[in-house]
């Protein structure tokens, strides 16, 4: 009676994260084509051609999903960002890089960032608010620019917290707005990046 124990077990154990890689998958593009509220568990198991049940097993609810999602995007733009960019430069170049980078990690990556921006939208069960990735992303910013402030690079003459908010808000509504006129990417980086120096500069 052991020996199948013994043999069942390892491919239990080794089919529990493979389904979480599919589910994982599955969920980044429906999420992706079809945004957060159309998209259903049942929906994500049977794109990963599994059971609906596989997918409570992983996660408590759609909404446990989707912050999975988020913070995966997360982590995954902040590793290409730090394979592209040079933490040492200057003031300018890192503006530019960073920028640039967010900009083909996004064309790289059709939707993904877009998707996740959507989680100020998700509630959980008892009301409370899950932080709006833009937000999060704007405390990085902050950080970033108290450092810069500290090393006395940049003006320490406003609230960082306010301006790593406005960095992010600006990132966000050139990118679209630049997808939407059509204009060339070297010209929003070119100017975003100008304007972001003179304005942090002492």
């Amino acid at each position: 009676m052991s020996t199948p124990l013994t043999i069942d077990e390892p491919r239990n154990q080794r089919r529990k994260p493979e389904s979480f890689a599919k589910l994982k998958k599955s969920a980044r593009k429906l999420f992706v084509e079809r945004g957060y509220h159309a998209t259903r568990p049942q929906d994500i198991a049977r794109e990963a051609g599994l059971g609906h049940g596989t997918f409570y097993l992983h996660f408590p609810d759609k909404r446990a999903c989707f912050l999975a999602f988020v913070e995966d995007a997360r982590s995954e733009l902040d590793d290409y960002l730090r394979s592209r960019v040079d933490q040492n430069s200057t003031l300018e170049n890192f503006l530019a890089t960073t920028i640039s980078a967010i900009y083909d990690y996004s064309a790289e990556h059709p939707g993904v960032l877009n998707a996740a921006m959507t989680d100020e939208a998700v509630i959980d069960t008892e009301g409370v608010q899950a932080m709006p990735l833009l937000h999060r992303w704007g405390r990085d910013w902050a950080e970033v620019i108290r450092k810069a402030a500290a090393d006395g690079h940049v003006t320490d003459a406003y609230d960082c917290d306010i301006i790593g908010q406005a960095i992010v808000g600006a990132l966000h509504q050139t990118g679209r707005e630049g997808y939407a006129s059509d204009r060339k990417r070297e010209q929003v980086v070119d100017n975003l990046t100008r304007f972001l120096v003179r304005a942090l500069k002492k």
